[in-house]
């Protein structure tokens, strides 16, 4: 269990993104884009989890000092350094593989290779420069959309490429605010970037990625492009999206708990719901063209 869960099977469910242009596009349920997607999200988990245990390997005395990294499997001593290695390896040949598998003009494979090289950038010291680390999070999320639209050769447009940038990049503000608040009532510094960054800062930069978000996707769902194609009937989706936001918003200044995105994906139940009725209106706007209900 300690070595499978060096390889953070949870945080898995970020390469779900790559499912996003399919879906935006109203294909989703072409059977063979589907299963080269499938494909293309065990190949990226596959790298996104070498480059987990590389960045474990590098941080196990920084890890040892948190509160809750301390139980990591290479900080807590429950994995062995060596075996871990071997593990980050085999998986990096089985995503650069399986990419190789999926896409034969190896288009997919550049996108995988920029990602990987990205974060190993990100593992060997530039998470430790302020504002690039939050960066390059946000751009891995990019890059994640690209590929899957490579593999299901379906186009990614302006608006969903920024669109998504935004997103990434205001839960890894918010992720530092955390650590942020960390350094202040410990007075131990978990990250070197932290040195960086302020609560007010922070604070700012949080509510304006906040509002450029909503702003951006309201003029995204009320676009001529999207107007000729489906109606004026996207920005209600909307709603969902800005419930969304707040909550998160919520998370992070009342509850002063937003240090891992995914674990608020999985344990908030309000984020779920928005997300979940943000999906079902967007499939009944884009997949059943034929329910009128909206344009009244």
């Amino acid at each position: 269990m300690a070595y499978l869960k060096l390889l953070r099977p949870k945080d898995w469910a970020k390469n779900l993104f790559l499912f996003i242009p399919t879906f935006f596009a109203g294909e989703i349920f072409n059977a063979s884009d589907l299963w080269l997607l499938i494909g293309g999200f065990f190949s990226f988990s596959f790298l996104a989890s070498s480059i987990y245990i590389l960045n474990d390997y590098r941080d196990i005395e920084d890890d040892r000092k948190h509160p809750e990294k301390k139980h990591r499997p290479l900080a807590s001593g429950a994995a062995k350094p060596g075996v871990a290695l071997v593990i980050c390896i085999i998986l990096l040949l089985a995503g650069v593989g399986l990419g190789v598998l999926l896409d034969p003009s190896l288009k997919y494979l550049f996108i995988l290779s920029i990602y990987y090289l990205l974060n190993l950038g990100y593992s060997f010291g530039l998470k430790n420069v302020s504002i690039v680390d939050i960066l390059i999070v946000a751009a891995g999320f990019v890059l994640r959309v690209k590929g899957g639209g490579v593999l299901a050769e379906v186009q990614t447009t302006g608006w969903l490429i920024i669109m998504t940038f935004l997103l990434a990049l205001f839960m890894a503000i918010a992720k530092r605010r955390d650590d942020v608040l960390l350094k202040v009532n410990t007075g131990m510094d978990m990250r070197k970037a932290v040195k960086g960054y302020t609560l007010d800062f922070l604070n700012v930069m949080l509510g304006l990625v906040c509002a450029i978000i909503i702003v951006s996707y309201i003029n995204y769902s009320v676009s001529s492009q999207l107007h000729l194609k489906y109606g004026h009937r996207l920005y209600y989706t909307s709603l969902f999206v800005i419930a969304g936001i707040m909550r998160y918003l919520q998370i992070t200044f009342v509850f002063n708990n937003s240090g891992s995105p995914t674990k608020i994906l999985y344990k908030d139940r309000f984020i779920q719901a928005t997300i979940v009725l943000w999906i079902i209106s967007f499939y009944v706007i884009l997949y059943l063209k034929d329910i009128t209900v909206f344009d009244r």
